[in-house]
């Protein structure tokens, strides 16, 4: 049986928390929608925000919502060379020691001491997709993207939750890589 997935490719983003809306939008600031994302419930906001680091920063960085416990911002190899700092891979939520950043938005400015990530790849899987294909939670697979340049990803982190939607993860770096795009499809090898 073959097993694919759709690919979603995740260009440079941030995860805000309340607090920092508020500081970076103002007193009683919320994320307004602009269109869903893959996953139930997430969605890519009308605002952003500037990143600064060391080295150079940018403009315009999409935030992600609904807001989260912690701010979060995830970034590519080559995004992180171009700031200037040398965050860890690491699943999203895994911020702890992770790399700082200044993020600066119409109302304020906020520099955190962590919480810039280069996000693990990983593949989201409902429960019923990861039952019927016998892959548990936080189990390491190989995929074959089929781009133009196709490649074998390994490493790949399962991702599993009745909330999730099945969809793969990768960040713009390994996409452009593949040749791969956002709608291709990938197929779990190992």
């Amino acid at each position: 049986m073959m097993k694919t997935v759709p690919v979603g490719v995740s260009a440079r983003h941030i995860h805000l928390s309340q607090e920092h809306v508020e500081i970076l939008f103002g007193k009683g600031a919320a994320l307004t929608e602009m269109k869903p994302l893959s996953q139930p419930g997430q969605y890519a906001a009308n605002e952003t925000v500037a990143v600064i680091g060391p080295k150079g920063g940018f403009p315009k960085v999409r935030i992600l919502g609904p807001t989260r416990g912690r701010t979060q911002l995830e970034v590519s190899r080559t995004d992180a060379f171009a700031l200037g700092i040398n965050p860890p891979v690491r699943e999203s939520g895994d911020i702890a020691g992770s790399a700082g950043i200044t993020i600066k938005g119409p109302a304020g400015e906020v520099t955190i001491q962590e919480g810039v990530i280069v996000a693990a790849r990983h593949i989201h899987f409902h429960t019923s997709d990861a039952e019927r294909w016998g892959i548990a939670d936080k189990q390491r697979l190989s995929v074959r993207l089929h781009g133009e340049r196709g490649v074998v990803l390994e490493h790949v982190i399962a991702r599993v939750s009745p909330d999730f939607a099945l969809d793969m993860h990768i960040d713009t770096d390994e996409a452009n890589a593949a040749g791969a795009a956002t709608g291709d499809t990938a197929e779990i090898i190992g």
